[in-house]
This record gives structure tokens, C-alpha cells and sequence, in this order.
């Protein structure tokens, strides 16, 4: 399971329209992948299909959907947004991470 925060939400559902996709229909594909100063990164997306081997999540009226391989790496991960001083943007508040670099777009189990 994956959660979203309700300012990712907001975020995701500006972001989602202005791209010119339907935040009621279309989805925010999540993954990782490697690369980053930890060694896996997180990765992003708006889609608007969802394939055979993804697996659908649905919180806060975001539809996610995850790879099989990254969702074993996101588990219990919650999508914040953060819109403070100290930077702008998603932030990925996973607990399996055992490490994460300073900028928080990379992590290490």
C-alpha cells in the first residue's frame, strides 16, 4: 500500500491538470529505479493505461500504480509534498529505506 498526503494530493491534482491529464481517471505511476547518489532513485509519472503486471493503489482519490518490481521497494511508503523554505517538491516517506542521500530523491536498503 501506498499513501498520499492531502498537500500531494492537491499538488498531484494541479500538476495532473495542467499536464492535461484527469486526476478522476488517469493515474501517477510510481517506481524506482537505479541511479542516484544512494544507489536507487525514486521515478514519478502521470500515465493514462495501466499495464498487466502493475498493481493499483488508490488513496486519497490518487490512483497509483507501481511496477511489480519497484512496489517491493515502496511498500508502506507515504507521497508527501513539501512547499516550505527549505525546497519544493515530492517527498517519498518510506520506511524501508535504510539510508537516503541529503536531497531525499535517492535511497539504499
Amino acid at each position: 500500500m501506498i499513501k498520499v498526503s492531502e498537500d500531494a494530493k492537491k499538488k498531484i491534482a494541479s500538476l495532473m491538470t495542467e499536464d492535461g491529464y484527469d486526476p478522476n481517471t488517469d493515474y501517477v505511476r510510481v517506481g524506482v529505479k537505479s541511479g542516484g547518489c544512494s544507489g536507487l532513485s525514486y521515478d514519478l509519472k502521470f500515465d493514462k493505461s495501466i499495464a498487466e503486471e502493475d498493481k493499483l493503489f488508490e488513496d486519497n482519490n490518487i490512483k497509483l500504480i507501481v511496477d511489480k518490481r519497484s512496489f517491493l521497494y515502496l511498500i508502506g511508503t507515504t507521497l508527501e509534498y513539501s512547499g516550505g523554505l527549505n525546497g519544493k517538491g515530492f517527498v517519498f516517506n518510506n520506511p524501508n529505506a535504510q539510508r537516503t542521500c541529503g536531497c531525499g530523491e535517492s535511497f539504499s536498503l
